[in-house]
């Protein structure tokens, strides 16, 4: 028998491998389904990647790569009846229900396509590697381990320079608002070095966040190691990194470094402690929001499915939940399912589009991949987070569908100089309304007067705080202070050709077919404590934003004039050091040489993929240098003929595959799912001529809006932003809730619309809502009104 079995497994040797340190083995969940080991269908565990895959999909698996060799794994769940194997199993077999279960597993070897069946353990039978790969992969640790050990919290180690450092009396205070990177304008990723008080922008993250480099670039200058991000400050510590060291560190004697720049942690603590005293408002959101003491009625099936939460990850889950009931969505990735599994790459769990409508832990691990916030186990912020994953969809959806589309609008912004009345007028990409909450219009502000008022006397006479107060704020005063102009800090008037005071004014120069408003609840107090503004908003069922749509420059008006302000020389006058050779790359893809040498400056030489993404991110900025249209022969722009030849030996025309070609940039991956989104473009192919081959045709996106109400903005091309324009009116259609003191701590829920009636989304739970609590959501999803 032994010789029958080695025999049979000498062909598929070479494709056998033993797991090595840094492979992931995936043995307990299918990298496109939620199949595992306990499902009806096990789990087969290819024995060449390590990848996990159900019933259902290893066949697909093993006719793509011609792998045989999979082990299979089946767990069997028993109940547990006699009262000693209860108590021996109480307390790892738990599951939520309370019941009791006891585990039996099962491993055997499967060889492809005739499911020849070998049980393990097999020792003496086996080939010597086949017993160690399998012995591997049964003890192979989670594959997220490695992830999970690079958070912050698990690795940090203490600078070196934190005992010695010195710090520079040079009278730097630093307010806990209001920061702005002093070599830029970025107002987020913020760090104030240790040394100086220097506040200056981070570096540039691939997903296009970030910021310039200038805080790199300031300690390249002068030597000062340590930087603390200005928006982690809490009354337990905050986020500090090493230049020098290159990594996240500890410092502690952060609570002094912070003090010397006016940052008293001991305060925040101390007042921490005592806005404990006063949660019983947050308390009852808990109740409120989660509609607690309700007999709620779940429900079950199709969109009806609640998410696990892994830990601090309902920020997702919501997020997802509320994406996932819009139908271009639905289209893009349920309604393409088929299509995105059998075009999967050969590692699926890091495609984007694979992930998106499968396994939580497996997609987390993808999305927040290289990302300093959402790597971690932390809380998070469910607005910053759907930002995140729109510019993912946005990355992942060229040459086919943009759901993202749905949210995406312009801003008109006029800035007037207040002492020559000139104006200038822009326009920006945004993706949400972000409403301003302004105290002093509460309907109860007497009430809220008198509660202050108690407070500071049961305060100073150390009695028991009076029942908090929750400050009602209209919706129309929300709209109102969105609607009022700001002031321009730093202002250069072109007229003037001088800084002058200057206010903006921003209205909607398009609808989305989506509109997404999120209440501004979160901000810092005086003493640096991070709080949340109690209050209730009476958010309309119905919105009607047409008055706030943007008119652009008005009779009477006169245009400030086009000028740049001065550069300011820096006292070190040396031309900034540029890598050529990452300029070179980016220039051969067809961006401006100016745009090129620009990437490569902001991105610190971090090389052509970086820069590549800052081009991206800037490409709507008015002045970065557009890509010049080719002027080279159509012959030149052909796609290589051997990328055409293996498309046509597919099957597919020729015409249509140089069309697909041609819209991915020679991407023969992107190109595949090209052809699958646009068959429409097939038959359009076919009745042209040969020569048409080589002609760009301009025509080729224009059905991928075809099934929207709203159409492309009328006078824009294919390189302007892609926007729905239409009218402003909306409907009600969802929310997220937040519950807690601080998007850094506590849970996110979401109520949705569906067929008439409103049902919350608690993690795994789906109920039916009675009393959806409308006035206490942080971010609201609206339709457009389809008769308006």
């Amino acid at each position: 028998m032994a010789t029958d079995l080695g025999e049979l497994l000498v062909p598929y040797m070479p494709t056998i491998r033993v797991p090595r340190t840094g492979d992931r083995v995936f043995k307990s969940e299918c990298a496109f389904s939620y199949d595992s080991p306990e499902s009806e269908g096990g789990l087969y565990v290819c024995l060449n990647s390590f990848l996990g895959f159900g019933r259902e999909h290893v066949e697909r698996h093993y006719r793509k790569t011609g792998q045989s060799v999979y082990m299979h794994l089946k767990r069997h769940v028993k109940e547990v009846r006699s009262v000693a194997k209860l108590f021996s199993n109480l307390e790892l077999n738990r599951d939520f229900n309370g019941g009791d279960y006891e585990y039996e597993d099962e491993a055997k070897l499967v060889i492809f396509p005739d499911h020849f069946e070998i049980p393990l353990p097999n020792i003496e039978e086996l080939p010597a590697l086949v017993t160690i790969a399998c012995d591997a992969i049964l003890n192979a640790p989670s594959p997220y381990k490695k992830q999970e050990s690079d958070s912050w919290e698990e690795e940090i180690q203490v600078s070196k320079h934190a005992r010695s450092l010195t710090q520079q009396e040079n009278g730097v205070r630093i307010p806990p608002s209001g920061w702005k990177c002093a070599k830029c304008e970025m107002r987020e990723n913020l760090w104030l070095n240790l040394t100086d008080g220097s506040v200056l922008c981070g570096k540039w993250f691939f997903d296009g966040s970030g910021g310039n480099g200038h805080a790199l670039e300031h300690y390249k200058k002068t030597n000062f190691p340590l930087a603390v991000k200005l928006d982690t400050v809490t009354p337990d510590g905050a986020d500090v990194y090493s230049f020098d060291e290159e990594e996240a560190v500890l410092d502690p004697h952060i609570s002094e470094h912070l003090l010397h720049f006016g940052i008293d942690m001991l305060q925040m603590q101390r007042n921490g402690h005592h806005t404990d005293n006063h949660v019983q408002p947050r308390v009852s959101d808990w109740e409120v929001i989660q509609e607690a003491g309700l007999k709620l009625k779940p429900v079950y099936g199709s969109g009806y499915t609640g998410i696990k939460n892994l830990g601090n990850s309902c920020y997702l889950s919501t997020t997802m939940q509320v994406l996932f009931s819009i139908p271009e969505f639905q289209r893009a990735y349920v309604g393409n399912l088929q299509r995105i599994f059998d075009y999967s790459p050969l590692d699926p769990t890091q495609d984007f589009n694979t992930q998106i409508g499968i396994s939580p832990k497996m997609f987390k691990a993808l999305v927040s991949k290289g990302h300093p916030e959402f790597s971690s186990n932390r809380q998070q912020d469910a607005h910053e987070f759907l930002l995140h994953l729109i510019n993912l969809v946005e990355r992942n959806s060229s040459g086919s569908e943009n759901p993202s589309d749905v949210f995406r609008f312009l801003v008109e912004e006029r800035v007037q100089c207040c002492q020559t009345q000139k104006v200038r007028y822009t326009q920006r990409v945004d993706y949400l309304m972000q409403l301003p909450v302004p105290l002093e219009a509460a309907s109860n502000r007497e009430e809220l007067i008198a509660y202050e008022s108690k407070r500071k006397e049961a305060e100073e006479n150390m009695r028991p705080p009076p029942e908090p107060v929750r400050a009602r704020i209209p919706f129309t005063a929300c709209l109102q202070a969105f609607t009022e102009p700001e002031n321009v800090p730093d202002f250069w008037s072109s007229a003037l050709q001088a800084k002058s005071a200057g206010v903006k004014t921003s209205r909607f120069a398009s609808f989305p077919e989506y509109m997404v408003v999120q209440i501004k609840k979160f901000t810092f107090g005086v003493d640096w404590v991070p709080k949340k503004l109690d209050v209730s908003i009476d958010v309309p069922d119905f919105l009607d934003l047409n008055r706030l749509r943007a008119t652009g420059l008005q009779a009477g008006e006169e245009e400030l004039p086009d000028l740049t302000p001065p550069i300011v020389i820096p006292e070190d006058t040396r031309a900034p050091e540029i890598d050529e050779s990452s300029v070179m790359q980016l220039a051969e893809m067809g961006f401006p040489l100016e745009a090129c040498r620009k990437a490569v400056y902001y991105t610190g030489n971090m090389g052509a993929e970086m820069a590549f993404n800052w081009i991206i991110a800037h490409m709507e900025e008015p002045d970065l240098p557009s890509p010049s249209l080719p002027t080279t022969s159509a012959l030149d722009n052909q796609p290589p003929e051997e990328s055409i030849s293996i498309l046509t030996s597919m099957g597919f025309p020729r015409h249509h595959t140089i069309q697909a070609l041609k819209a991915t940039n020679n991407n023969l991956e992107r190109a595949l799912d090209w052809i699958f989104t646009h068959p429409d473009c097939e038959e359009e192919s076919e009745a042209m001529s040969d020569t048409a081959d080589t002609e760009p045709n301009d025509n080729s996106f224009s059905n991928g809006n075809a099934h929207s109400d709203s159409s492309l903005s009328p006078d824009q091309d294919l390189s302007s932003p892609r926007v729905r324009d239409g009218p402003g009116r909306y409907e009600l259609f969802a929310f997220i809730s937040h519950m807690g003191a601080s998007t850094m701590s506590g849970h996110y829920v979401c109520h949705i619309k569906k067929e008439g009636r409103w049902l919350i989304y608690n993690d795994h739970k789906v109920c039916l809502s009675e009393r959806p609590p409308k006035d206490l959501g942080y971010m609201y999803f609206y339709r457009r009104l389809s008769s308006c």
